[in-house]
């Protein structure tokens, strides 16, 4: 792999959590499967990575991004480009009419900001997966900041633990939203429940990727009783299958022996199972995954190739050397009867080349057949 350029520190972020790969169920909705999201550069929007969607009940989708370039154009200096750290959408489908409107926070004075605002001294927020529950929502902060170079290959950033925040006030503009922050797992736990999040029964689940030995995805939970504490009231599943209070990784069950940073877990009732999708968490893969198991804690399917991302195959017109793909993410409340809906997003190793390309760094949206059926799921 090739060196990061010292003075690339707000991009090599980006790139650093793409490093890392190395809601609850609910039925197909006929008010968003004709709808086909698109992305478009609006609204002082120019692109950004991440995008989970969580759907409301009122028919709106929230979509959540990470890291955004803004402005009337993209603009790199040197090695960083004009950014904030997460923004939000929220996006309708009426009688097939798909529309995205896009919220950057701003200060008093204009200045543009990260929507989720960091709670840590030098320190910034990836924001990642959420559920709702009782008209809230509540949204998995990964927590990053700085950390000095040991070696040529280093990228200079590291993860600093998991916040939870809590929104209130949905049926408002998203400028408007109330958002309180507390604290999920310290940094010193390397093991970030944030991965994907989903409402079952009484609990939150949240998948966390174990940063220690081999990587594994871990299973973590918070009664939903127990949300306003988090930190209190967080569970994990040991190595027997039984629920422990805290979070002791070393003592957790793998229920994924190859963990992801990022991906989605949703219930799909007609097939009676819960899907996994990502990105391979292999450093540079085209290949997309989709893991299936019966229930949250396992047995899951180590994964089936869907699908090869075009702008890592170098027969494709869109290759460049340069670019990686990464960010999978399934999106089923846009899902017809017998099909799969997902997002991934393509970067490149030289941020210069996000001014003029302008076909990367947005969500690219794949619909297809879906690839397995009911049988064998119950």
């Amino acid at each position: 792999m090739q060196e990061i350029s010292k003075s690339s520190l707000k991009w090599s972020a980006t790139l650093f959590f793409f490093l890392l790969c190395a809601g609850s169920g609910f039925a197909k909705s006929a008010a968003r499967f004709n709808c086909e999201p698109s992305f478009p550069f609006a609204q002082g929007w120019l692109g950004a990575d991440v995008a989970y969607s969580i759907p409301f009940a009122d028919g709106r989708d929230l979509w959540i991004f990470g890291d955004t370039l803004y402005g009337e154009e993209r603009k790199v200096s040197g090695d960083e480009p004009t950014m904030v750290r997460n923004t939000v959408g929220i996006s309708t489908c009426h009688d097939g009419h798909w529309k995205l409107d896009y919220t950057i926070r701003r200060d008093a004075s204009g200045k543009l900001l990260d929507f989720f605002q960091p709670q840590h001294k030098d320190t910034w927020y990836w924001a990642l997966d959420g559920v709702v529950h009782d008209d809230d929502l509540w949204v998995t902060l990964l927590c990053v900041r700085n950390s000095p170079k040991t070696t040529s290959a280093a990228l200079g950033f590291e993860m600093c633990g998991t916040d939870l925040a809590h929104v209130t006030g949905l049926h408002a503009d998203p400028k408007d939203w109330k958002i309180s922050y507390s604290p999920l797992v310290p940094d010193l736990v390397h093991a970030n429940p944030s991965a994907s999040a989903v409402i079952e029964n009484d609990y939150m689940y949240i998948f966390t990727l174990d940063e220690n030995e081999k990587r594994p995805e871990i299973l973590t939970r918070i009664p939903v009783k127990g949300l306003n504490d988090p930190s209190k009231n967080l569970q994990y599943l040991d190595a027997a299958g039984q629920w422990q209070s805290g979070l002791e990784p070393a003592k957790a069950k793998a229920v994924m022996e190859h963990g992801a940073p990022e991906m989605t877990v949703r219930y799909h009732p007609e097939l009676k199972s819960w899907i996994a999708l990502l990105v391979d968490p292999n450093i540079f893969s085209s290949k997309v995954l989709l893991r299936t198991s019966p229930s949250l804690t396992g047995p899951w399917t180590d994964g089936e190739v869907i699908y090869k991302i075009p702008e890592m195959q170098k027969d494709s017109p869109a290759y460049d050397a340069d670019t990686f793909c990464y960010a999978g993410k399934e999106h089923p409340e846009f899902e017809a009867q017998d099909e799969l809906v997902f997002t991934y997003v393509c970067n490149s190793m030289k941020p210069q080349k996000l001014v003029k390309e302008l076909n990367i760094y947005f969500p690219k949206v794949v619909r297809m057949k879906m690839p397995i059926s009911g049988k064998g799921q119950e």
